[in-house]
């Protein structure tokens, strides 16, 4: 027992990955709106990488209407981007927060805002996801971005998107030990 409650044994199986093999048809999927939403950034690089994730996320997925959004500090809002779902026909609308942690802004924040712009749109149901959390690829990813920077330290990979151009994802000296 774990805290009153009684420990499960691990599954041997390999565990389904989240959202595998279900469906959302009761939804018409031309009709459904998804906005990812980061923090926002003065930045206004940080703020452009958002567009790339729309453009691959879209591409990948095939939803048809997906919008960015930045929770604060820039343009467009969550309540910019709710507006373009619904003038391109979405009647349902999911906010993703591209977030890692569960903190603050996806308890109240990003809620708020989404609540905030959907009473401007009387009838449009809307959902804020979950953000990434513990979602089972986060491993993988951190697995996968973790190796190709140690290859790029050995001239092996060329540096990822993010790096090039820059002095990150170099092997660094550790401040020496002599007295």
């Amino acid at each position: 027992m774990c805290g009153g409650r009684e420990a499960k044994a691990p599954s041997l199986a390999k565990p389904q990955a989240m959202g595998e093999g279900l469906t959302t048809s009761n939804i018409e999927r031309a009709r459904l709106g998804v906005i990812l939403v980061d923090h926002g950034s003065r930045r206004d690089e940080s703020n452009e990488m958002l567009l790339d994730v729309v453009r691959d996320f879209q591409a990948a997925t095939g939803f048809a209407i997906v919008e960015p959004a930045h929770m604060e500090l820039a343009e467009p809002s969550i309540e910019t981007a709710f507006s373009r779902c619904v003038a391109q026909g979405a009647t349902t609308v999911v906010v993703f927060p591209y977030l890692l942690s569960p903190g603050r802004h996806w308890n109240e924040d990003i809620p708020r805002l989404a609540a905030a712009a959907a009473r401007q749109h009387p009838g449009i149901r809307y959902l804020v996801t979950a953000p990434f959390g513990l979602h089972p690829l986060m491993s993988e990813i951190m697995r996968q971005r973790i190796e190709h920077c140690l290859a790029h330290t050995q001239g092996v990979a060329d540096a990822c998107e993010l790096c090039a151009g820059t002095d990150h994802c170099q092997l660094r000296g550790g401040a020496s030990n002599s007295t």
